[in-house]
């Protein structure tokens, strides 16, 4: 393998840990990291040949990765770390799962699909802008949403702190108050603060769909293998 055909670094460190390529640069800032007994620099290549250290722990070369759909229960949630009293995703699934790292999260209230893997690259695909995976959800309101701001939200947006923000509405109840919602961004809370930047309230947010997985009939707390 020639050195402008290797494979970068952080790459490499993200595909065997799970973690990002952009922690794997900041792990490598902080000379948390090692090449044959030496400092790593970012942007460094790396071949077979090389013995990487992260944090003290040799990494060895992963080949067969694992991805898992779980559908969230509202409640939960998306981080190893309790929030009060909440429990954590993590409480839900097999002890085989829970090295897993998720992909993107849904907040505490909200619940459905949610991807973990121990694949960094796969994650990064999922969840970077630049890859614009769709993202699909069932959305309930406190008061039914306004004809106009239908329109309002699908043609022009809503001012958000971090910018415009575009959803997709669909009507799924004759009394307008259930809707399915299309996001192709993945900022903080965009659906919840998109509705209640014109006074509406969510009840109720269920995450259906993201990229090419669909959640299916998968029970609240269940899990199942999914390929990449």
């Amino acid at each position: 393998m020639n050195k402008e055909s290797a494979p970068r670094l952080n790459k490499f460190i993200a595909e065997q840990t799970g973690i990002s390529r952009r922690e794997a640069d900041e792990l490598i800032e902080k000379g948390a990291v090692l090449v044959n007994g030496e400092v790593a620099r970012i942007g460094q290549r790396t071949t077979p040949k090389d013995i990487i250290i992260v944090k003290g722990q040799k990494i060895e070369p992963k080949s067969n990765f694992t991805y898992v759909m779980l559908n969230k229960p509202v409640g939960y949630v998306s981080s190893r770390a309790k929030q009060d009293a909440a429990p954590t995703l993590y409480e839900l699934l097999p002890e085989n799962y829970k090295s897993l790292k998720t992909v993107g999260r849904l907040d505490k209230e909200s619940s459905g699909l949610i991807l973990l893997t121990d694949d960094g690259d796969f994650a990064l695909q999922m969840t970077h802008p630049k890859f614009s995976k769709v993202k699909i959800y069932d959305v309930e309101l406190e008061t039914p949403l306004e004809p106009l701001h239908q329109q309002m939200m699908a043609d022009f947006g809503v001012n958000l702190s971090d910018g415009v923000s575009k959803i997709g509405l669909e009507r799924i109840s004759d009394d307008r108050k259930r809707w399915r919602v299309t996001l192709r961004e993945g900022r903080n809370r965009q659906i919840r603060r998109s509705f209640g930047a014109i006074g509406y309230t969510i009840t109720k947010l269920h995450r259906i769909s993201f990229g090419n997985y669909h959640l299916g009939d998968l029970a609240p707390g269940e899990t199942r293998e999914v390929a990449p």
